[in-house]
């Protein structure tokens, strides 16, 4: 998050905001992703959740998945059961770009919830963390 956008929140949501861009710097400096591996990104919303699979070393977008996709507009379940369908769908879209290997990164966010069921259907799919 910008340093603008953290001034204008107030209170306990500004100090979330703080914790959780904390967080993602001190996990950015040691993760990364390369052609072999690249990285696996989450980024929650209250609403939405949406994972890439991204090449650090060019800067490029591999495969992508969110809740905001046309296949799973629609679908029932609570957030958890929805990330779950968003790992899943993730991995498959992976392995068509021919990636097996990823460096898992939980974008400042606790393993917990619906990172750890998206995380978890990624891995059944056959994506290796």
């Amino acid at each position: 998050m910008s340093a603008t956008l953290l001034k204008r929140r107030r209170g306990v949501a500004a100090k979330r905001a703080v914790g959780r861009a904390r967080r993602h710097f001190r996990v950015r400096k040691n993760v990364s992703g390369t052609a072999e591996r690249p990285r696996l990104v989450v980024t929650r919303s209250l609403r939405h959740i949406v994972a890439q699979i991204v090449d650090d070393t060019k800067g490029h977008t591999l495969a992508s998945a969110s809740t905001l996709d046309a296949s799973l507009r629609g679908a029932e379940g609570d957030k958890s059961a929805l990330a779950g369908k968003v790992g899943a769908l993730l991995a498959e879209r992976a392995k068509a770009a021919g990636v097996s290997k990823v460096v898992f990164d939980r974008g400042g966010n606790r393993y917990a919830g619906r990172v750890a069921a998206l995380a978890d259907a990624a891995r059944e799919a056959g994506l290796e963390f």
